[in-house]
């Protein structure tokens, strides 16, 4: 029957392929675990680190734990915004990253702007909590190398040039980052972007070369300073001078030779009662040796290699898959989280020079946290993409 006005389609003309649904690639289930795992551990350590020094400077045994869970659930929000952002546009703006990681190192150390503790000039207070200007500016500076591997990995590969130009560009960073001071800031961020380099295919001969200058630069730099050659003499013999230099190092090996197998058990620590500074940021490792043992320390030490293997892993699948800025970005973030824990660890156990870093996910600290968080947000990203690309969904289809 034919109605009026109406015309039907020929069955030739009509389209019967199902609309497809959106993509639900899922996330990766040991990174995400890991993680969580971390997140809960940490704001159990910094309520029972902090308790001593939390009633003594406000009268609140929990104020930090409560701080530190605000800046859980900021970071994981900062997480999820990052995992929204397709890696193309972080790709794009990634030179502009650079210019942004030099304004907000000038910006810190302008008197009135930048906040001093301990004669190092490293915050913005930003009224909730002080800005770590070297955490985003670490971040902002590894998607600038991320993105320079990327244009110019033939020019890396085979010619001087492609090493000494990245290099050259964080001299500047990196003698901002010295003028706070922080040291253990640009030891981690030439590591980590010699380890970008490395894996992005650099020469060997060039290489080596490139990288002996910066191990004696960084020497050098290191026993410059005065004080920071006492704190490698300190290192060395923490015993010799445990009234002063040696103390906090001193305290840190006590609280982790009394921690024995199983440790003195949760809450129980004696070197978190004021005798160990800075028990809940830097040394939350000792405390959490003392409390919980060998034991919790091969766990701990277990959850952060699930991290850097599934970063590793998400890395590996973008490179294979052709998406180089995503798979540099992945290495450098992944090895940036594997480093800094190892060194945090290192430190807490005398093994190297005592730097003010965090312990990732654990030690208390807004900027560490939120950074941390938002570098795990993209290695979900790029997971995510890696999982499109699978499928066979383009970048053009992505539904986010």
């Amino acid at each position: 029957m034919n109605l009026p006005g109406l015309q039907l389609p020929k069955l030739g003309q009509l389209d019967l392929r199902l609309p497809m649904p959106q993509a639900r690639f899922g996330l990766d289930a040991w990174l995400c675990g890991a993680t969580a795992a971390l997140l809960a551990w940490g704001l159990i350590m910094v309520a029972s680190a902090s308790v001593a020094q939390a009633e003594k400077i406000t009268g609140d045994p929990f104020y930090f734990f409560y701080r530190q869970l605000l800046f859980v659930g900021l970071g994981v929000a900062l997480g999820v915004v990052m995992y929204c952002v397709p890696m193309r546009q972080w790709q794009s703006s990634s030179r502009w990253l650079y210019f942004f990681a030099l304004f907000l190192l000038v910006m810190v150390l302008i008197p009135g702007i930048g906040v001093t503790v301990n004669a190092a000039r490293r915050w913005i207070d930003l009224g909730v909590f002080r800005l770590q200007a070297s955490e985003p500016v670490r971040l902002a500076l590894i998607m600038f190398v991320a993105g320079y591997i990327t244009r110019r990995q033939v020019v890396l590969q085979h010619s001087p040039k492609g090493l000494i130009v990245p290099v050259a560009a964080l001299l500047l960073p990196c003698a901002l980052l010295l003028a706070e001071p922080d040291f253990g800031a640009t030891a981690i961020l030439l590591g980590v972007v010699f380890l970008m380099l490395f894996l992005g295919g650099a020469r060997l001969g060039y290489y080596a070369g490139v990288l002996l200058l910066a191990l004696v630069g960084l020497g050098l730099i290191a026993i410059a300073a005065p004080y920071r050659l006492r704190r490698l003499l300190n290192f060395t013999d923490p015993w010799a001078d445990v009234e002063n230099g040696g103390w906090q190092l001193a305290q840190s090996l006590i609280a982790v030779g009394r921690g024995d197998w199983a440790g003195v058990g949760l809450g129980n620590s004696v070197q978190k009662l004021l005798y160990l500074p800075e028990m809940h940021t830097d040394f939350i490792f000792a405390i959490l040796a003392e409390e919980m043992g060998l034991v919790g320390i091969a766990i701990l030490m277990a959850l952060f290699a699930v991290i850097i293997w599934r970063g590793f892993a998400i890395a590996r699948t973008a490179e294979v898959n052709g998406r180089l800025f995503a798979a540099y970005l992945s290495y450098g973030l992944s090895g940036w989280i594997g480093l800094q824990a190892l060194i945090n660890m290192a430190v807490n156990m005398g093994l190297l020079p005592t730097k003010g870093l965090t312990l990732p996910l654990i030690s208390y600290g807004g900027s560490s946290l939120l950074t941390v968080c938002a570098m795990l947000g993209l290695l979900l990203r790029v997971d995510y993409e890696n999982r499109a690309a699978a499928f066979g969904v383009t970048s053009a289809e992505d539904p986010s």
